[in-house]
């Protein structure tokens, strides 16, 4: 952690780069609505943008909080994407696309 400081990385440094990925996640969600896992990795990258903010902050006010709240984050996250896999292997199994344009027309 001390080479960061010294490297001359602000907390601006951070939050440009947290703002760059996030855009790049909310870009991915609207331009291509046609795969779901390309829809699942967007998210992902949503929440690892916030994560670098949380830590960014951690590290600047100097409270672990931020750091220990991303670990909260990464175990949703993570929870997230399995049961996400899970869902889309099973509609894979039982429509043979993933395709979200044919997955929305699903009748109870």
């Amino acid at each position: 952690m001390n080479e960061l400081i010294t490297s001359g990385l602000s907390l601006g440094h951070f939050l440009a780069l947290g703002a760059v990925l996030f855009c790049i996640s909310v870009a991915g969600i609207f331009l291509n609505r046609k795969n779901v896992i390309v829809l699942l990795m967007s998210i992902e990258l949503m929440l690892l943008a916030v994560n670098i903010n949380f830590v960014a902050f951690s590290r600047q006010l100097g409270d672990p909080a931020g750091q220990v709240f991303v670990f909260f984050i990464l175990t949703v996250a993570a929870a997230e994407a399995a049961i996400g896999l899970a869902i889309l292997v099973t509609l894979f199994r039982n429509r043979r696309t993933i395709n979200v344009a044919e997955i929305d027309s699903m009748k109870g």
